[in-house]
């Protein structure tokens, strides 16, 4: 391994253009444009050289601890996924917010994220990965905000306000961390607990790390930022955090998974609870929903709880989880192709009609073969149909839970368990199949009775010609993944491996034998019963005028934020912290009263000295009194008190 001088400037190269492009783009619009595809272009050129190659950079003692940096297989896959996305984005971005206000503070930030993202996909500790994670989560919060209505200002604070609070959790957890392990850095802990018999004793600080990457990458029950805050952000945002910025949080569930808890059962256990969890509700809520981008995100959602399934049958599965680790990392490379194809055509979509409600767009792609095309190779990528990528990691991931229960079933342990988890794996492959062939067949199937009345007119091609050749390529690279596993998925997963503690398989997986297919045809079959008997029947009702429309019955009521979080953050939480404030103000008056009654008095000889007006005292205009507020002395004894509260807590 060799310092290489790329890793920091693949970080901050982003950055630097971020605020020239600023400067740019209050004299010459067209040029920012511009300027903003070709730094991501040579971003994505300068994450390609790091193909093949290991190398470090570390900047000591900036911030403190330094900042390292690390260019490995699973790191530099992840660089590249990010600025190849990144730079279609942008370049869509072009079109799509053609006809939208603050287009300069959105291509800043929008690059000041590319910069932050990649801090954290190439950092080597944990100190590096927290000090950029944070600042993507704020540079980010400026892109989901960007249209300034009301409805995305309250989702965009529901995205800051979690992000913060898991920020906060998670460095009390790397405080602890550091104390305990006298290191940060990702190799030497996993050295560290490599030592450490029991590491029970360590799921306290892990579970505090893993709560500010689980809320980025929307795990249940810190997923209710998700489905408001996705459909809020413009397109291309929304495309840029479901793709890439979700998988921040799956990179530090990696490093604790693989690294930290590395073949630890009782770890992978708890993961494999978060992952079924979080891909049956993201699953089930994408199945009620009316709107286009809100299945999206629920669905990405519902895709991240599938990756996490796989992290967690890492662990359970130990030092035989070569189907589990490749699952993972193949997962993560679809879901963002998958999502990239299906977001922007969505952008597409709302571009041109200003809607996203499927009874507003339905029907609108009948007469778009390209975009219909496109949308089809997405639809089935992500639905797990064989010959197509998404398909390709669902068979590892599934077979790992299969592998795992044999494995109990050959120790003569109970498999029920298991099976339960296998089979809430099928039926949730199912329900992508469900409410993706429902958004599929409204939009490019049926036929709108209203179209005249929904359909606003709109000069000029529904989608340039540059835009329409980016997309069909990506949904063309999505059966070709598919269809050869061999020569394209397989690589991914081999240069992964070492990351994940894992060795190649030891026999080369049969994707197309019945074994294997025979997962996927279950999951058609249940996706089949629920669109029929479920969403047709269930979810959709006839209007005044005898039409069937989409209803959306999810219960109002069922909404942890507004139910929960909402309440115990903005009215409970204040209303206990300033009771103990009024508690602690009225004991220090009460101890400053027995002071002067004991002490400062007359009698005594010591005479209360005069309140200093600048800090207690001011006059009243209307009756010209003196007033007296908060006494200076009690101000000097509560910071005392305070330092030396603080200073008892470092000591002990």
């Amino acid at each position: 391994m060799h310092q290489n001088i790329l890793l920091p400037l693949l970080v901050f190269f982003p950055m630097v253009e971020a605020v020239l492009g600023y400067a740019i783009g209050r004299k010459h619009k067209e040029t920012r444009n511009n300027w903003a595809c070709f730094a991501t272009f040579l971003v994505m050129g300068g994450t390609l050289l790091l193909i093949g190659k290991h190398a470090s950079y570390s900047l000591p003692e900036f911030c403190g601890l330094g900042l390292n940096f690390e260019g490995d297989g699973l790191r530099v896959i992840l660089a590249v996924l990010t600025s190849s996305i990144w730079f279609i984005t942008t370049v869509f971005s072009k079109e799509y917010l053609a006809h939208y206000h603050n287009r300069n503070r959105y291509y800043f930030f929008m690059l000041m994220t590319l910069g932050a993202t990649l801090g954290i996909f190439l950092s080597a500790d944990l100190y590096t990965t927290f000090i950029f994670f944070e600042m993507m989560s704020f540079t980010s919060f400026v892109l989901v905000i960007h249209q300034e209505s009301d409805a995305v200002i309250r989702a965009a604070q529901s995205y800051l306000g979690i992000a913060i609070i898991g920020g906060l959790v998670t460095l009390m957890g790397l405080f602890m961390m550091y104390h305990m392990a006298g290191t940060l850095n990702i190799e030497a802990l996993a050295e560290f607990m490599a030592t450490q018999e029991d590491k029970s004793k360590f799921y306290i600080v892990g579970g505090l790390i893993l709560f500010g990457f689980a809320a980025k990458a929307g795990l249940f029950p810190l997923h209710t930022w998700l489905p408001e805050a996705y459909p809020a952000a413009p397109t291309p945002a929304t495309t840029l955090l479901s793709c890439i910025l979700s998988k921040a949080g799956i990179f530090g569930i990696l490093v604790l998974s693989c690294k930290i808890f590395l073949y630890d059962a009782g770890w992978g256990n708890f993961v494999l609870l978060l992952g079924v969890i979080t891909m049956v509700t993201g699953a089930i809520l994408a199945v009620f929903s009316v709107n286009l981008k809100r299945t999206l995100a629920c669905s990405s959602m519902s895709q991240i709880g599938f990756v996490t399934i796989a992290i967690g049958m890492q662990g359970l599965l130990g030092s035989h989880n070569a189907l589990a680790a490749g699952g993972t990392i193949l997962h993560i490379v679809n879901h963002s192709l998958l999502k990239l194809v299906l977001f922007l055509s969505a952008g597409v979509i709302y571009m041109n009609l200003q809607k996203l409600n499927l009874n507003e767009i339905r029907g609108w792609g009948k007469d778009k073969p390209l975009l219909k095309f496109i949308f089809l190779m997405g639809v089935l990528g992500i639905t797990g149909i064989p010959f197509w990528n998404g398909y390709i990691s669902k068979t590892l991931i599934h077979e790992s839970i299969v592998e795992y229960i044999e494995l109990l079933h050959e120790a003569g342990q109970s498999t029920i368990y298991m099976q339960s988890v296998e089979w809430i794996f099928l039926f949730s492959g199912g329900l992508t199949l469900a409410y993706m062939t429902k958004i599929f067949v409204a939009i490019f199937v049926e036929t709108n009775p209203y179209a005249n009345s929904c359909y606003p007119s709109r000069k000029g091609d529904y989608l340039s010609k540059v835009s329409g050749i980016i997309l069909t390529l990506c949904a063309v690279a999505l059966p070709i993944v598919g269809i050869f596993p061999y020569l394209t998925a397989d690589k991914i997963a081999d240069a992964s491996y070492h990351f994940m503690g894992a060795h190649a398989p030891e026999h080369v997986v049969q994707y197309f034998a019945w074994v294997n297919v025979k997962g996927a045809v279950v999951s058609v079959g249940i996706g089949a019963l629920v669109y029929l008997l479920f969403i047709r029947k269930v979810l959709m009702e006839r209007d005044h005028n005898g039409n069937l429309v989409y209803i959306d019955r999810w219960p109002k009521g069922l909404n942890l934020e507004n139910r929960i979080y909402r309440p115990v953050l903005l009215k409970i939480l204040p209303f206990i912290g300033a009771f103990f404030a009024r508690i602690a103000g009225s004991l220090t008056d009460g101890v400053i009263s027995i002071l002067r009654m004991a002490i400062f008095n007359d009698d005594s000889g010591r005479v209360v000295p005069p309140e200093d007006r600048y800090f207690s005292a001011y006059t009243d205009e209307e009756t010209d009194k003196i007033v007296y507020g908060e006494g200076f002395a009690k101000s000097l004894l509560m910071i005392g008190v305070g330092l030396a509260v603080a200073m008892l807590y470092i000591l002990f």
